[in-house]
This record gives C-alpha cells, sequence and structure tokens, in this order.
C-alpha cells in the first residue's frame, strides 16, 4: 500500500485532510512512468486520474493532421484527468508524460466516489480545476501573441515549477510538438537562451543556469498562471521553488 508520506509528495493529496488521505491510500497505486508514455488518448474513456509525484504530464491538443500543442503541463501540484470530475467521461486532450517519473494512480469510479462526498476533496479540486483552465487560457494567449523565445522561457519555468531540480531531459523535436512550432524554430530559441547564459542545452538535456534570468527574459504569462495557482491553492504546501 502507498504511505502517507510518499502519496504527500503531490500537493494535492498532501491538503487532504489526514483521516480522508487515510481512505484513498489502498486505491492508490504507484506507477512508473517513462518519458513519452501516453495516459489518454483524445476521446478516449478516462479509467483512471493520476497524481504525479515526481514526473511531468504535458496535456496536447492534436489536430485531425496529427499536428499538436500543448495545452497545459501538470507536476507535483496537480492531477490528470479533472474532465472526469467536471462531468465527462472523455476529454479532447491527449495526455503525454513530458519529463519521466513517477505518479500514483486512482480509479475513475473511486474518484467520482470521493469527489460526489462533496466534501473538501471537492472543493479542493475544483480550485485546481481553475488554475487549470487558467493555464490553458494563458497557453493559448501567449501562443498567438509572444515570441518564441518567450515562450519557451514561459515553458521552461512552468516545467520547473513541477520539478524538484534544473534539469529537463527533452528533445528539441518534444519541445516543439509542445509549442506547435518547427523544430527549427526551438533549435534557434535555445540557441538565443544558451547564448544569453540562461541554460545549457546537450543532447536532449536542458539545464537551467538562470532562473531569474528567464523571468525576466518571458511574457507576462507565466507570471500570470503563477499568481493564479498560489491565489486558488494557498493551502496546498510550499513548492521547492516558493
Amino acid at each position: 500500500m502507498v504511505t502517507s508520506l510518499e502519496a504527500r509528495k503531490n500537493q494535492l493529496l498532501a491538503a487532504l485532510p489526514e483521516h480522508e488521505l487515510a481512505r484513498w491510500l489502498p486505491d492508490l497505486e504507484p506507477v512508473d512512468m517513462p518519458l513519452g508514455q501516453v495516459l489518454y488518448e483524445s476521446g478516449g474513456r478516462l479509467s483512471h486520474v493520476y497524481f504525479p509525484i515526481d514526473c511531468i504530464v504535458s496535456l496536447l491538443y492534436v489536430l485531425e493532421d496529427g499536428g499538436s500543442a500543448e495545452i497545459s503541463v501538470v507536476g507535483f501540484e496537480g492531477v490528470v484527468g479533472v474532465s472526469l470530475f467536471m462531468g465527462g467521461q472523455t476529454t479532447p486532450s491527449r495526455a503525454v508524460v513530458q519529463s519521466a517519473g513517477r505518479l500514483l494512480r486512482l480509479r475513475a469510479d473511486l474518484m467520482l466516489l470521493e469527489f460526489n462526498r462533496a466534501g473538501s476533496a471537492m472543493h479542493l479540486l475544483l480550485r485546481y480545476t481553475q488554475a487549470l483552465l487558467t493555464q490553458m487560457s494563458q497557453t493559448a494567449v501567449c501562443n498567438r501573441h509572444h515570441a518564441l523565445d518567450q515562450q519557451l522561457c514561459r515553458w521552461l519555468l512552468l516545467s520547473l515549477d513541477r520539478l524538484h531540480g534544473v534539469d529537463l531531459v527533452m528533445t528539441q523535436e518534444l519541445i516543439a510538438n509542445m509549442l506547435g512550432v518547427r523544430r527549427e524554430g526551438v533549435t534557434e530559441a535555445a540557441g538565443n537562451l544558451q547564448a544569453a547564459g540562461l541554460i545549457n542545452y546537450r543532447r536532449g538535456h536542458i539545464t537551467v543556469l538562470d532562473r531569474a534570468g528567464l523571468e525576466r527574459r518571458t511574457c507576462e504569462c507565466y507570471a500570470v498562471v503563477k499568481r493564479e495557482y498560489d491565489r486558488l491553492l494557498s493551502l496546498l504546501p510550499p513548492s521547492p521553488h516558493t
């Protein structure tokens, strides 16, 4: 059985009252997730919800021609599969592991049972969903109005906020798929950030050298998303970056 200590590495689970978390623990299943693992496809029926521990999951909108663009990222601060308890059994997005690691999954029927108790879990999940919607809408605005360098800075900062470190394992091709741009554009943008001394990029590994520099270089979209998460989820345990 998953221990309370492991479950509390996810901030949503950590925010549950002790008696509620104790009720969840026997049904939480730990799963190791490799890079690129698909949790669910667009239009697929949701069998589980997922609470990341030290992995990051990207939610992607996929076009008919196979193209895709990231609409949000979820890490240890959240849960993947919100459409389940928002009233839908399917979702138009694809969920893909962006950074390998571990997560805890809970069966869909059990999640609905807990949500429908209308207790603290329901209120917590609804606040998280509002924060996630803010990230989605701000991502759409950013992708339409801001330079690729700024988009990449935003993406790196959001990813860092969901990791316990400064290293990302991510190829340029995957970043291009996330941002919905050509690979050549990512090459140029990453090169600009590296030339400025903000990151080091080598063979699919990105190391952030100057987080404050990334924050100065990015657009306002990162700050908008972070403020809304902080406001709505103020009762969560602090992140490593606060």
